[in-house]
C-alpha cells in the first residue's frame, strides 16, 4: 500500500467536500505516493507525536486537527507548528488532517459523543447547506436505461434509505450540426429530430466529477447537453452538531455527573441550572458557540459543548442549559473513532492509537 491508499480511504468516509471553507484539511505534510509503513492516529500533531511516529515505524499521521492552519511563511524552528513540520519531513513522515470533514459527517465526532452518551433518535443540529446537487440530462430514448445504471453505479440517485432514484420525461430533441460536426445519429447540416428522454437525478456534491465523467463516457452523442444545478435543500446527514434524547430524563445534576463519568472531564462550565429534567441533549465537539441558538430552537434541554467565551453564557437566557466540557475533552474519543474504521478497512498494517495526551490546557 502507499500512504495515497489510506487517504482514499478516509475521503471515502469523510469527503473533504464538505468541510468548512476556513479549514484546512487534507494531506498537509508528504508524500502520497511513498509506500506506508504504518498509521499512527491523533487528535493532534505535536514533535511528541512526531516521535512516536518514528519510534513506532509510522510514516503517516493522521491526526484530526490540522498542524498548519494559516499560511507558514518560514520554517526556521522557532514555533511548535515549524517544528513539528521540519521533523516530520526530516523523517519522511506524512501528516493528513481530517478536522471539520469529520465533524460535519453523521457518523463523525458528534455522533461519537452521542454513542458515549447514549443518545436515541439522533439527527445533525445544523445541517450543512448546498451539498445536494442535481444533474439534468437528455439521451435518446433507446439508450435511457444504460446511462441512467451507470449513473447509479456511481452514487447519483441516492435520497437517504432509497437508491436509484430518478426523475425521467420523454420528449422530442433536435439538433443541427456544422460542417465540423461528427453525430452519431442524424447527419451534419441538417437538422435532426431524436426521440429521447429527460433524465434528472440528484447526488451528493463530492461526487460531481465522478459524475460529469460517467456521463461523458456513456452517452453516445459527440456534445453532451447537460446541466448541474445547487439545491437548497439541506441534507440531514450532513452538518455540525448532533441532537438526541436520553432514554431516562435525569436530574440536572445527576445529568452531570453522567456527562462527567461518560466523557471522562473532571470540571464543567455551566449556565444556571433551570430545575428541569435533562432529556432532550444537543452536542457539538470543539468550539460550538455559534450553534446555541440552533440547540434552543431545537428546545434542547442542555447543549454540550466547548470554547464558550463570558459573554456566550448569556445567550442561554433561561431557556438552556450550556455546559462547556473543555475542548480536548469534546473530542478525546474521535481519535478512537478514526482506529476503528481503518482497522476495518486495512487489516494488514500498523492501525496505532496515539498515547500522546496532546491537551494544551491543564487544571489545578
Amino acid at each position: 500500500m502507499i500512504i495515497q491508499d489510506v487517504i482514499n480511504h478516509l475521503e471515502d468516509f469523510a469527503p473533504l467536500a464538505y468541510a468548512e471553507d476556513f479549514d484546512n484539511v487534507g494531506l498537509l505534510v508528504g508524500d502520497k505516493n511513498e509506500k506506508l509503513t504504518g498509521v499512527l492516529v491523533t487528535l493532534d500533531t505535536i514533535e511528541a507525536v512526531i516521535d512516536e511516529a518514528i519510534n513506532t515505524n509510522c510514516n503517516l499521521v493522521v491526526s484530526f486537527h490540522p498542524i498548519v492552519f494559516k499560511g507558514l511563511k518560514k520554517l526556521t524552528g522557532k514555533t511548535y507548528v515549524e517544528r513539528t513540520v521540519l521533523k516530520a519531513i526530516k523523517n519522511d513522515i506524512a501528516i493528513y488532517a481530517i478536522h471539520t470533514a469529520l465533524d460535519n459527517h453523521v457518523n463523525g465526532v458528534n455522533d461519537i459523543i452521542c454513542e458515549r452518551l447514549g443518545l436515541l433518535n439522533r439527527k445533525i443540529l445544523i445541517p450543512q447547506a448546498e451539498t445536494i446537487k442535481k444533474l439534468t440530462t437528455f439521451v435518446p430514448k433507446t439508450e435511457a436505461k444504460s446511462l441512467r445504471e451507470s449513473l447509479f453505479q456511481v452514487g447519483a440517485g441516492a435520497i437517504g434509505n432509497y437508491n436509484n432514484c430518478s426523475f425521467n420525461v420523454e420528449g422530442i430533441g433536435s439538433y443541427k450540426g456544422n460542417e465540423s460536426s461528427n453525430p452519431t445519429k442524424g447527419n451534419k447540416g441538417e437538422t435532426h429530430f431524436e426521440e429521447e428522454t429527460q433524465i434528472s437525478i440528484t447526488f451528493a456534491k463530492h461526487l460531481e466529477s465522478n459524475i460529469i465523467n460517467t456521463l461523458l463516457k456513456n452517452h453516445s452523442y459527440e456534445e453532451v447537453a447537460y446541466e448541474i444545478t445547487t439545491l437548497e435543500n439541506k441534507n440531514q446527514n450532513i452538518g455540525m452538531g448532533m441532537i438526541g434524547e436520553l432514554e431516562n430524563a435525569m436530574p440536572e445534576l445527576e445529568f452531570f455527573k453522567y456527562l462527567k463519568q461518560k466523557m471522562n472531564v473532571s470540571i464543567i462550565r455551566h449556565t444556571k441550572l433551570l430545575g428541569k429534567p435533562i432529556k432532550k441533549v444537543a452536542v457539538l465537539g470543539g468550539s460550538g458557540s455559534f450553534a446555541i441558538n440552533a440547540a434552543k430552537a431545537m428546545k434542547a434541554d442542555v447543549f454540550i459543548t466547548a470554547d464558550l467565551k463570558y459573554h456566550d453564557f448569556f445567550s442561554a437566557e433561561n431557556n438552556i442549559v450550556l455546559a462547556d466540557i473543555g475542548h480536548y475533552e469534546s473530542e478525546q474519543f474521535t481519535k478512537n473513532g478514526l482506529v476503528a474504521h481503518l482497522t476495518k478497512k486495512i487489516s494488514n498494517f500498523a492501525i496505532i492509537l496515539s498515547n500522546i495526551n496532546t491537551n494544551p490546557v491543564q487544571y489545578f
